[in-house]
């Protein structure tokens, strides 16, 4: 078989991550059944450092808040080792370098954050100084505000490393990990630990820009991997991740800015919300609005300048 029949698909070594490199492998086989899928796993600058904050890992190494979980796969891009790098979208940092391309998303998955604990009583009842671990920026500074009363802890690891921590009751009362990544690995439907699941409307805590959806991230100038993915990419799907990336882009924000926003698909009208939190602290800032699902990129401009006219309007600098 020649090379141009072989694709490499990269990806991290998590179980959530070999979920979906998995899925992408499949829909490869399936409509490119002549070409040899081979994977590499890759250890990424996020996966080594777990003794900081996620925060704080790329500081902490030396670079940019930006790009933990990606920039050793776009390495690997660049250096013709893989063909594809498959990534959880909301970990992708906003602005790519030119050479890279966004160039096709699966299905997304639930787009929910989950609370975690180990009573079955409803989350809102957790008392006063409860132990909440996260990893996330955003999920934090959501939490503070609806209960400041609680306590915001960091946790790294892997899925099943958290749960089983929040389980062992060392540290923390609950933890909160998103919806996808627990469908994903079947912790939603039978889990061992004795553990309780409470999905979060999005309209009480609003999700990160691309949760829940599998990116494919191309060499810029390889038309041959880009038609590989577009013919699996999933259209809806990128049509609501575009518009809250583009968002993000145009707030100047990234992976680790306190934004929620998210997108719902109704025929051609894409409704598009969003949550921002100022960093001199205090209450968040929100919008809404709607618009033809063939422009993302507009709707998502209508939302930023409908809170950067609540921000003039308020005399408060983000």
């Amino acid at each position: 078989m020649n090379q141009s029949a072989r694709i490499r698909v990269g990806t991290r070594g998590s179980d959530l991550a070999l979920y979906q490199a998995n899925a992408t492998e499949g829909l490869l086989r399936q409509l490119f059944p002549d070409h040899e899928i081979e994977r590499v796993i890759i250890k990424t600058t996020g996966d080594k450092r777990t003794d900081v904050a996620l925060s704080e890992v790329a500081k902490a190494d030396g670079g940019l808040d930006k790009g933990v979980f990606t920039k050793e796969l776009e390495m690997a891009l660049d250096a013709g080792e893989i063909d594809i790098a498959v990534h959880s979208l909301k970990d992708v940092p906003t602005v790519l370098a030119e050479r890279f391309s966004i160039a096709g998303v699966l299905p997304r998955a639930g787009v929910r954050d989950c609370l975690v604990t180990r009573s079955n009583e409803p989350w809102q009842d957790l008392p006063a100084g409860a132990r909440i671990g996260t990893s996330s920026v955003r999920r934090a500074k959501q939490l503070q505000w609806l209960r400041p009363d609680w306590q915001i802890r960091d946790l790294r690891g892997n899925v099943p490393t958290r749960l089983q921590r929040l389980a062992d009751g060392t540290g923390y009362d609950a933890i909160m990990l998103a919806e996808a990544g627990l469908d994903r690995l079947g912790f939603l439907h039978e889990s061992d630990l004795a553990l309780h699941y409470h999905l979060l409307d999005v309209e009480v805590f609003f999700p990160a820009a691309g949760q829940g959806a599998i990116g494919l991230e191309i060499r810029s100038a390889d038309a041959a991997m880009r038609a590989c993915c577009e013919a699996i990419s999933h259209q809806e799907t990128m049509t609501c991740v575009s518009a809250e990336r583009e968002f993000l882009r145009l707030l100047d924000g990234g992976c680790h800015t306190p934004v929620g926003v998210f997108c719902h698909l109704h025929g051609r009208v894409l409704q598009m919300k969003a949550r921002v939190f100022p960093e001199e602290g205090g209450a968040p800032r929100s919008a809404a609005v709607s618009g033809d699902a063939s422009s993302p990129h507009e709707v998502a401009a209508s939302l930023f300048e409908q809170l950067v006219w609540k921000r003039q309007k308020e005399f408060v600098i983000w």
